[in-house]
């Protein structure tokens, strides 16, 4: 809505510029309802002294610093009104360290008397109405200029890049100066680095829409330069006792130089106009006792995005640059130092400079220390450290710089997180927490892994579920807080119940009964069964008729939605098993059967020998097997639509047969010459004979071997006597039988 309000503002602007200054007022009315109350909470606060101070008082007792004489000073080309309070000219006092400058001088427009007719605030700003202007001469002690400055302005940024563009200038002229403005003056309000003006649409955020070209025409590097804009600190100020609006956009903390000529008079113009109409205030922020000659400058920058001015122990740390003059390079300089404020040395922070003075070596313009302070632990408030160095001008005089920083205990940040309640479980709800008192940005953690100021979160069961959010700083101090989801579910489950199905059978139910006071509204019921068919379901708390399987329940009101699960048994297929008594053995072999099956309807046996029975009972079978061989029996059991099938193997051999002589003759008469033993139905034989004393003469592994009484059957005869024999046969079956004995040999 406010873009379309500025829009609509711009285009009626540019079509009918006489309606511009009533038309900016209602729009400012309007944008004024939007953004107060936001900048209100996010500005910065200072107190504005007034009506204490005159133009006169403003710039002989604040503003000017060491170095410098100033006389002859008037307001808006009145030495008379320079001797009066006047609107346009405040004195400031800054107590928030957030603010670059502590205290000052306050030039701004908001009921300053019209300026129409100044020619140098007409060059640079065009077409302008009222504003400040301070004017005095000056000499100065040494041969340069500084002095510090921040532009505020409430233009910013609903009206950059429009014909509001209000300007101020920082007007010098002198010996030795020729610039193109009144008196030969050059403007030393110019953003670094350039001859450009600062402005609204010259230094401002650079994401503006640059309607008409006005940035580009006013800067045209007005994107880069955005570096000079902040919106950090934006005060609101307040002026005998009333609170005042802030201003919306500001510079930086910038500088503004000049190299002078010493005891030669200067003279300088501060200036400072609202541009096309009254209707917004703008303002330049002067550092008080900046306004210097041919000091040794004090910056202080810290290693925040967000202050300058502030530390915090444990967390930051301030660089301190002392920077002489140029002109001062080619020279040694010692520049004694002074520390001071509440803060002590060596207990608040490090010592800062041992033996007080510091010691430039030619060609160094710049001194660098750095300030660490200490995490005490202690609450003690902000305290200050006020540091100020002072030299000796090349014109002979002694001028002093000054330079201020804060330092302030680790914040009691609080976090405050979210609780909420839902009424179904494992609802994901929207949980949020907020930090005060911290160093943004914070980053957030809960416990249950998410992360983000916005998180979501659920719970499984009735009743609170805690959860914990530690937010964690830009310094890296943390807090936390913890956020409660109270689970009030009515809705729920109370049992399932299941009905086997036969085996193989598709007659089993499912029953699903749910909690009656819980239900809000009618409640629907359904039933999904196993598999990937998505018409496989039932609207219904009973399901007849099913197959073995998983089967799931679901209850839904107005409210939520309740699940959960069963298995739907069957009754177990029959189980075949039977044992063979014996299972091997000599031909005829008579087998017991011996039934050891789950109870079954049917059992079909097959012996393997041509023979079969069907019968309904476990009863023993029994069968005789005459022949040898391995017989496969088998037994199928049936119990409904299920079967079960197993088989066992029973061998039958023939009987094993040998004989052996206890004597016999080797005497080539063709009767009981060799000594063997007439094998029968054996797979294998291993016989070996010794003598008397163990001495092998004969072995052998042939079934059908014959000893002829001689050594191995070679041509060495055995002596008559007693020979000792042992023997393993392997019948048909595979049973292994061991003997010994002895023999007799007779040669006659």
């Amino acid at each position: 809505m406010l873009k379309q309000l500025f829009s609509a503002y711009l285009r009626l602007c540019y079509e009918y510029p006489h309606k511009d200054m009533t038309m900016k007022k209602h729009i400012l009315l309007l944008l004024s309802i939007f953004l107060f109350p936001i900048s209100g909470l996010i500005a910065q606060q200072m107190n504005l002294i007034q009506p204490s101070m005159t133009p006169q008082q403003a710039v002989q007792d604040v503003l000017l610093g060491a170095g410098i004489n100033a006389f002859n000073i008037t307001y808006n080309g009145s030495a008379a009104n320079a001797n009066q309070v006047q609107q346009g000219v405040k004195r400031f006092n800054n107590t928030d360290p957030n603010f670059p400058i502590s205290g000052g001088v306050l030039m701004h427009t908001e009921g300053a008397p019209v300026v129409t007719g100044d020619p140098d605030l007409t060059v640079i700003g065009g077409n302008i109405t009222n504003g400040s202007i301070i004017e005095f001469d000056f000499v100065p002690s040494g041969d340069t200029l500084s002095f510090n400055y921040i532009f505020s302005s409430m233009e910013y940024s609903g009206f950059t890049c429009s014909n509001y563009n209000d300007v101020f200038g920082f007007f010098i002229s002198g010996p030795g100066i020729n610039g193109p403005f009144s008196n030969n003056a050059v403007n030393i309000a110019t953003i670094p680095g350039s001859t450009t003006p600062v402005g609204i649409n010259s230094v401002n955020s650079g994401n503006n829409a640059d309607i008409g070209g006005n940035c580009f025409n006013a800067n045209p590097n007005w994107v880069a330069d955005a570096i000079y804009f902040t919106t950090s600190y934006t005060p609101i100020y307040t002026a005998a006792g009333q609170p005042m609006a802030a201003y919306n956009g500001s510079t930086v903390l910038l500088p503004a130089n000049s190299n002078l000529s010493c005891n030669d008079t200067f003279h300088i113009k501060l200036a400072i106009s609202n541009v096309f109409d009254q209707g917004l205030n703008s303002g330049v922020f002067l550092e008080a006792n900046s306004f210097s000659s041919n000091i040794v400058d004090i910056s202080i920058e810290t290693n925040a995005d967000y202050s300058d001015t502030l530390l915090i122990e444990g967390c930051m740390e301030a660089t301190v640059a002392f920077t002489r003059p140029i002109n001062q390079i080619s020279d040694s300089l010692i520049i004694d130092i002074q520390v001071g404020g509440t803060a002590i040395p060596d207990v608040d922070y490090p010592i800062f400079a041992p033996g007080d003075s510091l010691i430039f070596v030619p060609g160094q313009d710049t001194l660098i220390v750095t300030i660490t302070p200490f995490a005490d632990g202690l609450v003690e408030g902000p305290e200050s450290i006020i540091i100020s160095a002072y030299s000796v001008t090349v014109c002979g005089d002694t001028v002093y710089s000054y330079g201020t920083i804060w330092i302030d205990d680790e914040p009691v940040s609080t976090t405050i997180a979210s609780d909420t309640t839902t009424l179904c479980a494992n609802d994901s709800v929207p949980v949020w927490a907020t930090t005060d008192n911290g160093f943004p940005p914070y980053t957030y953690n809960w416990s249950n892994g998410t992360t983000g100021a916005n998180s979501f979160a659920s719970a499984t069961t009735n009743g609170p579920t805690t959860y914990i959010v530690t937010a964690t700083d830009d310094c890296g101090f943390t807090s936390s807080d913890t956020t409660t989801i109270t689970l009030n579910q009515t809705l729920k489950i109370d049992s399932l119940i299941q009905n086997p199905a036969d085996c193989g059978a598709e007659n089993g139910y499912v029953v699903g009964y749910g909690h009656v006071p819980g239900y809000t509204g009618t409640p629907l019921f359904k039933w999904t069964g196993p598999g990937t068919n998505t018409n496989d379901f039932t609207n219904a708390s009973v399901w007849p008729n099913k197959p073995s399987g998983w089967y799931y329940y679901s209850i839904t009101d107005d409210v939520c939605t309740v699940i959960d699960s069963i298995f739907l048994e069957q009754d177990p297929p029959p189980n075949a098993d039977f044992e063979a008594s014996p299972d091997f053995g000599y031909a005829p072999l008579d087998v017991t059967f011996i039934n050891n099956s789950d109870p079954a309807t049917t059992y079909y046996w097959d012996f393997g020998n041509g023979q079969t029975a069907v019968v309904n009972n476990t009863d023993d079978q029994y069968t005789t097997y005459f022949e040898e061989g391995v017989y496969t029996v088998t037994l199928i059991t049936e119990k409904g639509e299920c079967s079960d099938e197993t088989a066992r193997n029973v061998v039958v051999t023939l009987p094993l047969g040998y004989n052996l002589p206890n004597v016999f003759t080797p005497n080539g008469d063709g009767q009981n010459d060799f000594f063997t033993m007439n094998v029968e139905n054996a797979q294998s034989v291993e016989i070996v004979i010794v003598n008397r004393w163990g001495n092998v003469v004969f072995e052998s592994t042939d079934l059908n071997f014959l000893w002829n009484g001689k050594v191995n059957n070679s041509g060495t005869e055995c002596a008559d006597g007693t020979y000792f024999y042992t023997f393993t046969i392997v019948d048909l079956s595979g049973q292994e039988k061991k003997e010994h004995g002895f023999v007799q040999l007779v040669n006659d």
